[in-house]
């Protein structure tokens, strides 16, 4: 443990006051008992990239692997959907994750896929999570230790508890598109947002949801990969128009970027901001699902 840092079980229940941790954080408390690390990066198919090979070509001592896709709802041909508790709590058994483990997800990217993992876990009711600000790219320019070797074996027990008030389904966007009673925050860039690009999945309209606001989910990050500060935050989603006061949906185009905006909008101090599981990949699709453009 670095000099200094608090005792293990003191600093594992501020994790869900503080959602994004820094690598020094990691570094002093890795080992720690009841301290997991998952890496969880995923990428677009024309990123060129394999998360796995990656994992096994160097991971952060004792990481396992949050495989994205394979931890999904099997049932449906919408990409990486949040699969049924009785699934979700066999693979964290698996990759022994526990009830009393705080998880500490990182990706390859710096902040990208590691708050879809996030949300995952919240939608279980595993609070005690956060993601590694910078992820691993910042824990690489720092020059800290990496390993090949595959973590121990060891299964845990994992309940799950869903929290459904954090996920809207395609029905509930629908009579939210009327009601308008939660705002629609939309992750993807502004071109695809106005629908003046084609979507990279087949079927898919181009568009938005009537009334949704855009806020790019780069534009919540420093270019280090790392996540802007609360105020900083505040600034970039009242300026966009966002009212952290009142309910927020966030949505993108596979449900993995809008859980980057939920990260930054908890930090910018919204709170109970939900995420629309199917996001535009099933909006799009759907006939006779309200389109707008522009």
């Amino acid at each position: 443990m670095a000099r200094g840092a608090p005792p293990f079980a003191e600093s594992a229940l501020r994790v869900s006051e503080n959602s994004v941790l820094t690598t020094e954080w990691l570094a002093a408390h890795l080992g720690g008992p009841n301290v997991r690390v998952a890496d969880a990066s995923w990428y677009l198919p024309q990123a060129n990239r394999n998360p796995r090979a990656e994992y096994e070509a160097g991971h952060i001592p004792g990481a396992v692997f949050f495989d994205i896709d394979a931890i999904s709802d099997q049932k449906t041909n919408l990409p990486h959907m949040l699969p049924d508790a009785v699934a979700f709590a066999s693979h964290m058994r698996k990759l022994g994750i526990g009830d009393s483990d705080t998880v500490v997800f990182y990706d390859g990217t710096g902040i990208y896929s590691s708050p879809r993992a996030l949300w995952m876990m919240r939608a279980m009711g595993h609070q005690k999570s956060a993601v590694l600000d910078g992820g691993l790219p910042k824990w690489r320019r720092e020059g800290r230790s990496l390993d090949t070797a595959p973590p121990g074996p060891g299964s845990r027990h994992f309940t799950p508890r869903p929290v459904a008030a954090i996920v809207r389904d395609y029905n509930a966007m629908r009579a939210n598109v009327e009601s308008k009673t939660e705002q629609i925050v939309d992750a993807r860039s502004g071109t695809r947002f106005r629908g003046e690009e084609q979507e990279p999945r087949p079927g898919v309209k181009p568009g938005h949801m009537s009334g949704a606001i855009n806020v790019y989910y780069a534009d919540v990050l420093n270019p280090d990969g790392t996540m802007r500060e609360a105020g900083e935050l505040k600034q970039l989603f009242t300026a966009r128009g966002v009212d952290l006061n009142r309910p927020i949906v966030t949505s993108c185009g596979s449900g993995i970027t809008a859980a980057i905006l939920s990260l930054a909008l908890e930090r910018a101090g919204a709170s109970g901001t939900a995420l629309y599981d199917g996001s535009w990949s099933e909006w799009g699709a759907r006939e006779g699902a309200p389109i707008a453009t522009g």
